[in-house]
């Protein structure tokens, strides 16, 4: 029998070192024998940088090759940068998934546009509700956060407990749900913590989160002294968010539109888990045209300026049922994500060039984060007591300005973690990171997973910076080249085409010269020969290096 000790493993495999795709593994057991579990599954969005892609997620290679050891996934929430991948990964890993009911109801969804059949592996689990897999004991603690069923993982194994806090943020009036459990995490605290694993994301920020409730009060002000139409975005997800629009409209006497896929699932959603049980039935969008501008509220995704969101087809007249106009407002009521930045303020110059009134967390209070500022981060410190802190969910200037704050918080053992590292959490004196598990990047591509270097991702930033460039030259029977060579091209500052035509020719035809067109062996030398001579010419007229192809045809 093996004398090696058991062990407590903690290996991100996403969200650490960035905000967005979060993916955790646990691991118990002497290292012969270690059992797995799968802490949240998420996306996140790609930018320009990257043609043709909207969704990444963490590769899950390494826990792939462990999947034999793995008993299930945990979901700690319905946020995408928590869920966003998990029609991608699970049919790789087939295994049990562990959520409470709105997540689930969310989940179900996924899976049924991507018609795969998850049968009974989906777990639904009570709020506050406990589950036991392998070694691990895990019981879900209800937290507050910018959507519903935020939890918590308290985490017992034989070596100890954790703390993975998922996102969160002490809200004093969450409208929704109840307030964060203080005195289950001080009896958390009690029991000895021997690592938590804590949200990153706004550590930066000094004083608190703030409230939803709050956010009513002003947005009701607000809306109370608008007299034309009233558009409101944000995020699809906050459901405390959405019941104060719908509030809002009441309380103003007017009728309520929700506009957008994504805002009706989440609409959906909520009902039937029980949810949004008092609020006015919105109207089809389509109805909503019928009644005057003075009456209506529409609630619109798109609050970061997606180009397919509700929100930017309003603003861009292309949207069927709501039209926008001279005096009406405009409600951004979310934050702008770094990197958002340049198109939000477009779309805000855009609406105030056409007399649009535009209303934003910029100018009043109509929006309150979701996660912890520094005094809600000192709050669970002092109720949790770790003995080590792991951050997670931020960038590494977040995680090094956490690590900074909990030695300010006198935790023995802050440990900096980045994308692969695993962190030995038992035995030993201390915590620290021992090992490193390969990580990377899966971009979906139209309804295929590619790596970061794949083919069809190279092709397109090529195309997308440098143009395509295609030639075919036809040879008849005897070798010769039959009549002019055929050049097109896409994406390529040419003003002058038939000079250009005229050279690329005259450069074909002389090129062609030099070879054999009899001896089927030399096609190949032929058409690397003018792929090179043909770029080269572009690059002289040009500065451009396109995609280039060449079509050889005999006939």
């Amino acid at each position: 029998m093996s004398n090696k000790k058991e062990e407590l493993l903690f290996c991100p495999l996403g969200g650490s070192g960035e905000i967005g795709m979060n993916m955790n593994l646990f691991s118990y057991g002497k290292p012969e024998a270690q059992k797995w579990i799968i802490v949240d599954i998420g996306v996140t969005f790609a930018d320009d940088s990257i043609p043709g892609i909207d969704l990444i997620y963490p590769d899950p290679g390494f826990i792939i090759d462990k999947k034999k050891d793995l008993l299930g996934i945990v979901l700690t929430h319905a946020h995408e940068d928590h869920i966003g991948a998990i029609a991608h990964i699970w049919p790789k890993l087939k295994c049990k998934m562990y959520a409470t009911p709105f997540t689930a109801a969310l989940i179900k969804e996924k899976f049924k546009e991507k018609k795969i059949d998850i049968g009974k592996n989906l777990k639904i689990v009570d709020l506050n509700g406990n589950i036991k897999l392998g070694p691990f004991k895990i019981e879900f603690i209800t937290l507050t956060h910018s959507i519903l069923e935020p939890n918590g993982l308290l985490i017992e194994t034989p070596a100890g407990i954790v703390l993975h806090t998922g996102d969160w943020k002490v809200d004093p009036n969450p409208l929704i749900g109840n307030k964060i459990d203080q005195t289950k995490l001080k009896e958390i605290g009690n029991k000895g913590v021997l690592a938590m694993i804590c949200d990153s994301t706004n550590v930066l920020s000094q004083g608190r989160a703030g409230s939803e409730a709050d956010v009513r009060t002003n947005l009701l002000k607000l809306m109370s002294n608008l007299k034309k139409r009233i558009i409101v975005t944000s995020f699809a997800s906050n459901v405390a968010r959405m019941e104060t629009i719908f509030y809002c409209a009441e309380k103003t006497k007017r009728q309520i539109s929700l506009v957008g896929r994504s805002m009706h699932r989440i609409y959906k959603a909520a009902k039937q888990c029980g949810y949004l049980k008092n609020v006015i039935s919105p109207i089809d969008a389509r109805e909503a045209k019928k009644i005057s501008r003075e009456k209506i509220v529409y609630l619109c995704t798109g609050s970061q300026g997606e180009p397919m969101g509700a929100m930017m087809r309003i603003i861009n007249y292309t949207h069927p049922d709501v039209f926008i106009e001279k005096e009406d407002t405009v409600i951004f009521s979310s934050k702008i994500i770094p990197g958002n930045e340049k198109k939000l303020y477009k779309l805000h110059n855009q609406l105030i060039k056409n007399q649009i009134d535009v209303i934003s967390e910029e100018t009043d209070f109509v929006h309150v984060s979701g996660h912890p500022n520094r005094e809600d981060l000192r709050d669970m410190y002092n109720w949790v007591k770790p003995k080590s802190v792991i951050p997670v969910h931020g960038e590494h200037r977040h995680m090094a300005e956490h690590i900074s704050f909990a030695k300010e918080m006198q935790v023995p053992y802050p440990v900096q973690v980045e994308n692969g590292d695993i962190v030995k959490l038992f035995p030993g004196q201390k915590p620290e990171v021992f090992d490193k598990a390969p990580v990377g990047r899966l971009y979906v591509d139209g309804i295929i997973s590619v790596n970061e270097d794949s083919q069809s991702i190279r092709e397109r930033k090529n195309l997308a910076n440098n143009g395509y460039l295609e030639v075919t030259i036809l040879i008849n029977g005897k070798g010769k080249l039959f009549k002019k060579p055929l050049v097109s091209f896409k994406g390529l500052p040419i003003e002058e085409a038939q000079d250009f035509f005229y050279d690329l020719e005259d450069e074909i035809e002389n090129i062609s010269r030099t070879f054999s067109l009899n001896n089927k062996k030399q096609e190949s030398n032929l058409i690397e020969a003018l792929k090179i001579s043909c770029r080269k010419i572009v690059k002289e007229k040009t500065g451009k290096k396109p995609y280039t192809n060449i079509n050889l045809v005999r006939i």
